[in-house]
């Protein structure tokens, strides 16, 4: 299938179902509940950070968060200890994630907004616009999260890792983009710099739109597919990232590619 055809076949797709009736199940509906910015900027990174095993544990464990935190998750951290954290996430558990790991992240997210004023800012301490992509901002951003002593785990991606940060582009898309889906919030950041949220149900659907041939779902692989997607949307390469998703988790979302199209 053509460049040209393809895209004209996913925005069909993207205007179909780009749509918040669509949204559930995705930890993205999280952020609906909160029209302050201070708000859904921690809860975006919650959920993301959780977004990880089946999606019915995920959706669980973010309201098991969440409801502790309500109805404001900024003032809730801001009068927190590390301590207290861990009393009031007793026995949370999450796949690999334990309690421990929780308030790490919780108390990096306080840390933070007290240096920075809020994760945004924080952010673009780190971004520079003559940067390819985000990833430079999000390793600043990444380290600034983990206090010393207290480690978060693998809750909070670290990119010179070289693993995909999945997680942590999916929170990005969430902050960065606006549409009837993304809610948006954080300015200053070009959509043309995010890279493709990748895991493995995206990359297959790569491997079979020939955006990569590369086998392993890292973060060269993820550039590589960002890339492919930069041909088709130049200013937002993760434009489709959603509908593309919704594939295989709602039975209601179909998009056909036969093999002679392919």
């Amino acid at each position: 299938m053509s460049m040209e055809k393809l895209k004209k076949k996913l925005n069909i797709f993207y205007n179909q179902y780009n749509r918040r009736r669509y949204v559930h199940p995705d930890p993205l509906e999280f952020l609906y509940q909160y029209k302050e910015i201070r708000d859904r900027e921690i809860v975006g990174l919650i959920a993301s950070s959780l977004a990880y095993g089946r999606v019915a544990q995920i959706l669980k464990s973010v309201a098991f968060v969440l409801d502790i935190m309500n109805p404001s998750p900024h003032l809730f951290l801001k009068d927190s200890t590390y301590k207290s954290l861990n009393r009031a996430f007793e026995g949370f558990t999450h796949r690999f994630a334990a309690q421990d790991h929780l308030a790490a992240l919780l108390f990096g997210i306080k840390n933070v907004i007290s240096r920075f004023g809020s994760l945004h800012k924080c952010f673009l301490a780190g971004f520079s616009e003559d940067d390819e992509n985000v990833i430079p901002a999000m390793t600043f951003f990444s380290q600034q999260l983990v206090v010393e002593r207290n480690k978060p785990g693998h809750l909070v991606a670290l990119p010179e890792k070289g693993s995909a940060c999945k997680r942590m582009n999916l929170f990005l898309r969430w902050m960065i983009r606006k549409d009837r889906v993304d809610p948006g919030g954080w300015a200053g950041i070009p959509l043309s710099k995010l890279i493709i949220p990748l895991d493995t149900h995206m990359h297959r659907i790569s491997l079979a739109l020939n955006l990569t041939k590369r086998k392993q779902a890292n973060m060269r692989t993820a550039l590589e597919i960002t890339s492919g997607f930069k041909r088709l949307v130049p200013d937002d390469p993760v434009k489709y990232d959603f509908v593309l998703t919704r594939l295989g988790i709602r039975d209601d979302i179909v998009l056909t590619l036969t093999t002679s199209e392919r």
